[in-house]
């Protein structure tokens, strides 16, 4: 059985090598999702928000290989961040974050899988943000992109350039949240070394 690279096959999306800021059309993708606030790196609703997806990305990738005789690797967490003050990410007041994490899925992952998988994660280990987990497409299109490797707290001068300078430069206003998705593993990858993509959906003015 053939396993399909998701990352591979969307390479300009998932495994980009610009490091500045670059013009890419995203399209409409389904993913699992969360809703939470506040600092990931201490709220305990942002570490169950994580492993819930985890586990029913994991259960639908068994599920689709048993049934479908389709396999594939799981796709990379990512996140949809906003605040009421967007300075909030320039200035790295992390208590004031809104986010939504979330696992892409493959085209033929349906709402009743993504369901009976819920059950089954839940059957298997207690997950407090399980009830929490959505199906939903979602469509983001033009789009500025880059690759950041690094500490995240040092993306904070690409936004800042972003917003400030190329942004107002380009005649482009924002069209949708901040997006990040996560290419490496923080618990086992020194902070200047992570691969992070920084993604934001933009309109003309």
């Amino acid at each position: 059985m053939d396993k399909l690279d998701l990352k591979k096959d969307l390479a300009p999306l998932y495994a980009p090598k610009n490091t500045d800021w670059e013009l890419i059309e995203v399209p409409a993708m389904n993913f699992l999702m969360v809703d939470g606030k506040g600092d990931p790196n201490t709220a305990t609703d942002y570490r169950d928000a994580v492993a819930a997806l985890y586990g029913v990305s994991y259960a639908l990738k068994f599920m689709s290989k048993q049934r479908l005789g389709k396999d594939y690797g799981v796709a990379p967490l990512e996140g949809l961040w906003w605040a009421e003050d967007p300075a909030a990410f320039e200035n790295a007041r992390k208590s004031e974050y809104q986010w939504t994490m979330m696992i892409m899925q493959p085209e033929w992952i349906t709402e009743t899988m993504v369901s009976e998988a819920v059950a089954a994660t839940a059957a298997r280990k207690e997950s407090p943000a399980l009830s929490k987990v959505r199906f939903e497409r979602y469509d983001e299109g033009r789009s500025l992109q880059l690759l950041h490797v690094g500490s995240y707290d040092d993306e904070a001068p690409k936004l800042k350039y972003l917003h400030a300078e190329f942004m107002p430069l380009h005649h482009l206003t924002f069209n949708g949240h901040h997006h990040e998705i996560y290419l490496s593993d923080s618990r086992k990858t020194a902070s200047s070394k992570l691969k992070t993509i920084v993604r934001q959906p933009v309109r003309k003015l």
